[in-house]
């Protein structure tokens, strides 16, 4: 029979507070083997401090505390597995934004690079499958990410060419509140039927100011910024969502190296060459 430990004993033993061992008996992760019950002391067994010990690598490894209850309490060795394997994949992923910000926050520092130029162009109305929707800021990729998936399987389905490339328009509103109205289109030699998300939209004809941005969309803020200050100088700026045109993007590469988005303002040409 395992020997039996004081919450103290088994704080030290297994690099635990007790402050933390309490929180962790409250919420069901790691209960005592027994509860005095006129003082409510907490005595844990040697044969829980395995158990313990994986805990704590767990959150240094920032799991949530209902992951690794679910890590725990999994039925066989193959869900387990899976659970940890999906958490280490979400840390692969938050090292790559990471090390994506550091990358580009080492650019800023080290001074401005070069402006890309910026070009006007006129661009007729265009048929387009799209969906539209009001989202939030932070929602944004995910909500980009499925849209587009689903622009795309309908297309298929249905046999459909496009006939351009899949765009963006934004309104101002997501920018300035965080929250606004968000379209993802892609042309169309045909008006598309109406399908679940999907529905036909008619882009409007529009005087832009655009900009080309090489790479990942995690920095593409310097493009936006770039092509702001254009605008503000040559006071050619309309009300109007921002568009952005992606050349090659995620639907056509993993590779974001090789991306290359269009960012356009809406503006009132003068007739004057960027």
């Amino acid at each position: 029979m395992p020997a039996a430990l004081a919450i103290g004993d088994f704080s030290r033993a297994t690099s635990l507070s007790i402050k933390t061992l309490r929180h962790y008996h409250r919420v069901g992760l790691l209960a005592p083997a027994q509860v005095d019950a006129d003082t409510g002391y907490r005595w844990y067994t040697t044969d829980q401090i395995p158990t313990a010990q994986v805990i704590r690598r767990f959150r240094t490894l920032d799991m949530p505390l209902e992951q690794i209850h679910a890590v725990l309490q999994a039925p066989d060795l193959a869900t387990r597995n899976e659970l940890i394997s999906a958490h280490l994949a979400s840390l692969e992923q938050n090292l790559a934004r990471t090390q994506s910000a550091v990358a580009s926050l080492r650019d800023l520092l080290a001074g401005p690079s070069p402006a890309a130029p910026v070009s006007h162009r006129q661009v007729e109305a265009v048929t387009a499958a799209a969906v539209t929707a009001h989202i939030a800021m932070s929602d944004l990729v995910p909500w980009y990410s499925g849209a587009l998936a689903e622009l795309q399987a309908t297309l298929e389905a249905q046999g459909l060419r496009t006939a351009g490339p899949t765009g963006g328009m934004f309104a101002g509103e997501l920018f300035t509140d965080e929250a606004g109205q968000a379209t993802v289109f892609v042309p169309t030699t045909i008006e598309v039927p109406r399908l679940g998300r999907v529905e036909p939209l008619l882009v409007p004809a529009a005087e832009l100011a655009v900009i080309e941005h090489p790479g990942s969309l995690a920095d593409v803020d310097r493009a936006y910024g770039s092509l702001a200050a254009y605008v503000a100088d040559h006071e050619l700026r309309l009300d109007g969502p921002i568009r952005e045109y992606y050349l090659v993007g995620r639907q056509d590469t993993a590779d974001e190296g090789q991306w290359r988005t269009e960012v356009c303002w809406p503006i009132f040409s003068t007739g004057a060459a960027a």
